[in-house]
């Protein structure tokens, strides 16, 4: 990518401020800590995981971009948690907001209204692109996905759904089957009806494409290709990530989400965009679609709807949609769907989200910090190939050797070939900041209310711990 030269360094807002009065004598003062550990190697069983080979960090605590531990060690969260905590950690009018709300009703059936449900929906609609004005509640971004495909299927009466082999849909049922990375492999065969396609990934182009103009209209020839083959008049949706995520920080080239909006409106097909990871200020933006301009016809939302301080997930839904299910039951639910809770700390985010800046704070951090910052680490390291994102969604893509592109181990790496990464990651968190790591990539996701120099302190942590990497280029 190319980056203008450095503007001028903005000042971050009064209202982000709150996170400077963490201190190092905010203790933990559980009377479980002691044990916490031990107990979790006894009787936690961990996601993703050979629990055989498992030794957790014991977090005691985090407050605003930082995070510490059971032994007073603190780290820049630069992973947001599972790139989720948005609007930092422990933000006091959120914690405010969900205690109020407990002292006043902790929960109830979805089948009544909620005040804080109803209000809710009514902001996320408002803030929705286009005629997305409804909105259906889940627990997480899984079941978001899972029912967002369930709409399309019966809007539509057709079965089969498309989704991108670079993707991370969720681990439930219609969820994992959607995914294009190795999580889905334990799964399959899974839900039938599932179409694979390649969406554009400039760097590592699937199409030969020469820059990001011919990767996009190769990109939606393939597509459209692929939809000629399986015939469109059987597909409901396409679902994408709007930007890809965990399998890569892939910002579509301009155009591409258009014309993928163009071929479903052609064929009658469902797009559904999963903003799981993109949406509420991730990509500088309410939703990642704005950036482009594109409606689509569902968006399936959670983590920083409200940062997961309370599980909360959703489909937000076209009039269009919603209207099939005016006279005909809608065959989804969930019993925890529109929790009080959980929809009381969303109204909070929302209007911190609004008083504090924290959107157009996300966007100047990547385009005035964050993005020149790692266009001068890819300067220096041999073993960074690429570096690419917007607001604070950003990967690294590190290589052996930048002429043949060589990831610096390989895909799905496990054991010994995944070492350098290892290696890079501890380096990481000796240097005082906890990024994401997957595959050959390190992602610089921090919460959107970070400040520039918090952001740059982390960055010349990552600096540093390149040299890790940069020992395993041959060129």
């Amino acid at each position: 990518m190319t980056v203008a030269a450095e503007p001028a360094r903005f000042s971050t807002p009064p209202g982000l401020h709150y996170h400077e009065a963490m201190t190092q004598t905010e203790t933990n003062t559980s009377p479980y800590l002691e044990s916490a550990y031990a107990n979790d190697r006894a009787h936690v069983f961990h996601s993703w995981s050979a629990q055989g080979a498992l030794k957790p960090t014991v977090i005691a605590g985090a407050k605003g971009s930082r995070m510490w531990d059971d032994k007073g060690n603190t780290w820049l969260d630069f992973s947001s948690q599972l790139v989720n905590v948005n609007i930092g950690h422990q933000h006091p009018k959120l914690v405010a907001a969900i205690q109020e709300q407990a002292a006043r009703l902790c929960t109830i059936a979805p089948f009544h209204a909620n005040d804080m449900r109803s209000e809710a929906a009514r902001l996320i609609a408002e803030l929705a692109p286009g005629d997305l004005d409804m909105v259906f509640f889940t627990n997480g971004g899984a079941e978001a996905n899972e029912n967002a495909v369930r709409m399309a299927r019966a809007h539509t009466g057709r079965h089969k759904v498309f989704s991108a082999y670079r993707s991370y849909h969720g681990a439930t049922g219609t969820s994992i089957t959607l995914t294009g990375d190795p999580r889905r492999w334990g799964s399959e065969p899974g839900m039938p009806g599932i179409v694979k396609f390649w969406g554009p990934y400039p760097y590592r182009s699937a199409f030969h494409a020469r820059d990001a103009v011919e990767e996009c209209t190769r990109a939606l020839e393939h597509l459209a290709n692929v939809l000629m083959v399986e015939g469109p008049h059987t597909v409901a949706a396409i679902i994408l990530e709007t930007v890809v995520g965990t399998n890569g920080i892939l910002v579509p080239p301009d155009g591409y989400l258009q014309g993928v909006r163009e071929l479903c409106t052609k064929h009658g097909i469902v797009m559904i965009c999963d903003e799981v990871m993109a949406g509420f200020g991730r990509c500088g933006e309410w939703f990642a679609v704005d950036r482009w301009k594109v409606t689509p016809d569902l968006i399936a939302f959670a983590k920083g709807a409200n940062s997961g301080y309370v599980p909360i997930g959703g489909v937000i839904l076209s009039r269009r949609i919603a209207d099939t299910f005016r006279d005909r039951v809608y065959l989804g639910g969930l019993t925890y769907s529109g929790h009080p809770l959980a929809c009381a700390s969303v109204v909070a985010s929302i209007g911190i989200f609004k008083e504090e800046g924290i959107i157009e704070n996300a966007r100047r951090l990547g385009a005035e910090v964050i993005g020149p910052e790692l266009e001068k680490i890819a300067t220096k390291h041999p073993s960074v190939g690429e570096v690419r994102g917007l607001g604070v969604f950003w990967a690294i893509e590190l290589v052996r050797n930048r002429k043949t592109r060589e990831p610096l181990v390989p895909f799905n790496a496990s054991g010994a070939d995944a070492q350098p990464m290892v290696e890079l990651m501890s380096a990481c968190k000796a240097g005082g900041v906890w990024p994401f790591a997957h595959f050959n990539r390190l992602q610089v996701t921090p919460p959107c209310t970070t400040t520039p120099e918090e952001a740059r302190e982390g960055l010349a942590a990552i600096d540093k711990a390149l040299e890790v990497a940069d020992r395993y280029c041959a060129g």
